[in-house]
C-alpha cells in the first residue's frame, strides 16, 4: 500500500489524519474522532467489558488486567527498544491468528516519515521497527485490507488512531481484531521533526535513532554507531515555533492508549519496556511470546508533585501567550545531573507524565478552543488534574455534569 492509493483527506479541524476521513464514508469522523466528543467509558465497556476505576493506577493508565516491566530476551535488530511491539504482531501472523497486520513503515524517500502498510508475512514486521514522526492515515488501510479478503486483522496504532478504530469497529465485519497500542503524547509533521533534529546535532542526516528516555535524557544514535545523550533540560523546546506541536497533540486526552488490547510503551519501564495488558486478547498476545520475553513487576520511586507543578506553571505561561521561563544556563547541567537521581521513576514517572498531559490539555483548550472543552475533555482527565486545582469552570462540562 502506498500513499497514492489513498483518497485525499476530507478537511477537518483538530485532525491528526487517522485515516477515517480518507475512507468511503468520511462522515464517520463525526462519531469516530477523539477530538470531537470522546466517550471512553462506553468504549472501554465495549472493548474491555468494564470502564476504568476512578482511583488507583487505573485512574491514570486505564483498564488494567496486568502490568509489567518487560524486554525481549534477545533484542531485535533495529528495534526502538527490544522489539516487543513488532514481535507481538509477527507472532499473530506466524500462528495464523490473523492474516494481516496494519502498521506504519518508513517512506521510501524519508526514513522518518510514516506510511501505512498491510503486512501479511511475519518477516514483514521488520519494516515496521523503529520510531517515525508525522501523520499517517493508518485506518485508511482497513478498506483495502478487507477488500483483499482479510477478516482477521491486527492493528498497531497510536491513541487517536485506536480510538477511531474502536468507534467504527462494529461496522467493519471483521472475524477478529487485535489491537497493539503504543503511547503517544506529542507528534508533529515530519518536516518539523527534521528541523528539530537539526537543532540537536550538526549531523542530522546521520541520525538513525531518537528516543525520549525515562532517565530524563534524549538518546541519539548515528550511522557510525556512536551515541549521544542530551538531558531534557538542554533540549531547545522553548526555541521551537509556537505551532511546532499542533493543538491536537497539546490537547491529547489518551497518552496510554486506553482502548488497545495491550499497550507497549516505555514510561514506567526504567530502561526497559512497559506493558499494560488490558483484556483477554492482550493476555493472549503476550502469552504467545512465551519465554522469549522476560517480565517483572514495574517499580515506583521518587516524588512527582514538584516536577508536575513546575510544568503546569510553565504551561500556564505558554497557554497565555507569555514567554516561557528559561532556566539559567549555569543551572541546567546541575539540574540535568540531579533529575535522573532524585526525580520520579517507574510508575511515579508515568503518573507524572499523565498529570502533565492532563494539565496541558486543559490549559491549551481554555486558551484556544474553550467552547470545545465540555465535549473534548473526558472525566478521567479532570480527575487526573484535580490535585493541581485544575477543575471544570462554568461551561467546561456537559450540563448534566457527566464526566
Amino acid at each position: 500500500m502506498t500513499p497514492d492509493t489513498l483518497r485525499d483527506a476530507a478537511p477537518r479541524s483538530l485532525c491528526t489524519d487517522c485515516g477515517v476521513s480518507r475512507m468511503a464514508d468520511p462522515g464517520a469522523c463525526g462519531a469516530a474522532c477523539q477530538f470531537i466528543a470522546p466517550d471512553y467509558p462506553r468504549l472501554e465497556r465495549q472493548v474491555h467489558g468494564r470502564d476504568a476505576a476512578h482511583s488507583g493506577d487505573e485512574a491514570f493508565f486505564g483498564v488494567t488486567q496486568a502490568m509489567y516491566r518487560a524486554a525481549m530476551v534477545h533484542p531485535r535488530d533495529g528495534a526502538q527498544w527490544t522489539g516487543i511491539t513488532t514481535s507481538l504482531a509477527a507472532d499473530l501472523l506466524r500462528r495464523g491468528i490473523v492474516d494481516a497486520v496494519l502498521a506504519c513503515v518508513p517512506d521510501a524517500e524519508d526514513r522518518w516519515a510514516p506510511v501505512p502498510a498491510i503486512l501479511t508475512e511475519p518477516d514483514d514486521l521488520i519494516r515496521a521497527r523503529g520510531m517515525r514522526m508525522g501523520y499517517a492515515p493508518l485506518l485508511a488501510a482497513l478498506e483495502p485490507a478487507i477488500a483483499a479478503g482479510h477478516r482477521r486483522i491486527a492493528v498497531v496504532g497510536i491513541p487517536c488512531q485506536v480510538y477511531a478504530l474502536r468507534a467504527i469497529e462494529a461496522r467493519l465485519g471483521l472475524e477478529r481484531l487485535y489491537v497493539i497500542g503504543t503511547p503517544c503524547s506529542d507528534n508533529t509533521t515530519t518536516a518539523n521533526f527534521h528541523d528539530f533534529l537539526g537543532r540537536l546535532t550538526d549531523r542530522p542526516d546521520e541520525v538513525t535513532y531518537l528516543e525520549f528516555r525515562a532517565d530524563f535524557h534524549v538518546e541519539l544514535r548515528f550511522r557510525d554507531h556512536s551515541r549521544r545523550l542530551i538531558p531534557f533540560l538542554k533540549l531547545p523546546i522553548s526555541d521551537l515555533p509556537d505551532d511546532f506541536f499542533p493543538l491536537t497533540c497539546r490537547t491529547c486526552v489518551d497518552y496510554t492508549n486506553r482502548l488497545a488490547d495491550i499497550t507497549v510503551g516505555y514510561m514506567a519501564g526504567e530502561g526497559e519496556q512497559w506493558l499494560i495488558v488490558r483484556n483477554a486478547r492482550g493476555a493472549e498476545m503476550l502469552a504467545g511470546l512465551g519465554d522469549a520475553v522476560q517480565l517483572a513487576a514495574p517499580g515506583s520511586r521518587g516524588k512527582r508533585r514538584s516536577s508536575v507543578a513546575g510544568f503546569i506553571a510553565n504551561t500556564r505561561l505558554a497557554a497565555g501567550g507569555l514567554p516561557l521561563r528559561r532556566m539559567p544556563d549555569w543551572l541546567r547541567p546541575v539540574m540535568g545531573w540531579l533529575m535522573p537521581r532524585i526525580g520520579p521513576k517507574g510508575l511515579e514517572f508515568a503518573r507524572a507524565r499523565l498529570e502533565m498531559k492532563a494539565a496541558e490539555s486543559i490549559l491549551h483548550l481554555r486558551r484556544a478552543a474553550p467552547a470545545k472543552m465540555k465535549n473534548m475533555i473526558p472525566g478521567h482527565v479532570w480527575r487526573i488534574a484535580a490535585p493541581y486545582d485544575l477543575t471544570p469552570q462554568a461551561g467546561e462540562q456537559k450540563d448534566d455534569g457527566t464526566p
